[in-house]
């Protein structure tokens, strides 16, 4: 009776005993053999694009709820800001890009109002302090006369 012992054990996990997975999958790839297959291999190029920047206008449409808010525009600026944002981080440039667009331009509506309202607001008190103390002159002088 002549046996041959066969060891599985390789250098790497020498002081180890081979657990029943490897030993299968030694076992079939020497049955079978390498894979025999006729086609030639063929490569898969995947194209991924680079990082289109869309600016999400967020910190100016901030800027604009918090000081120049006329007609709620700087908060639904914000909020176009947001979508555009999170359409961004999906993957969605094209939604990005429309959502960004949107809200810049009311980003720029809301901050010419704003600057013309501020402006406004300048001159009817300049306007207001001078009619004022013209009034109060008025009534000085009526008082001095009696």
């Amino acid at each position: 009776m002549n046996h041959t012992v066969q060891t599985f054990f390789s250098p790497v996990n020498s002081g180890q005993p081979p657990n029943y997975e490897m030993l299968k999958e030694e076992h079939d790839v020497a049955m079978m053999g390498a894979p025999h297959n006729p086609a030639p291999p063929t490569s898969t190029v995947i194209h991924i694009r680079s990082e289109t920047s869309v600016p999400d206008h967020v910190v100016w449409s901030l800027f604009n709820t918090l000081f120049m808010n006329p007609c709620c525009l700087g908060f639904i600026a914000f909020a176009y800001s947001v979508k555009s944002r999170d359409r961004k981080m999906v993957g969605d440039v094209t939604g990005a890009q429309a959502y960004a667009s949107t809200a810049k331009c009311l980003n720029i509506s809301a901050l010419i109002v704003g600057i013309l309202m501020t402006i406004g607001f300048i001159l009817l008190l300049v306007y207001g302090s001078v009619a004022i103390y013209h009034v109060m002159l008025q009534i000085v002088q009526e008082k001095q006369r009696y």
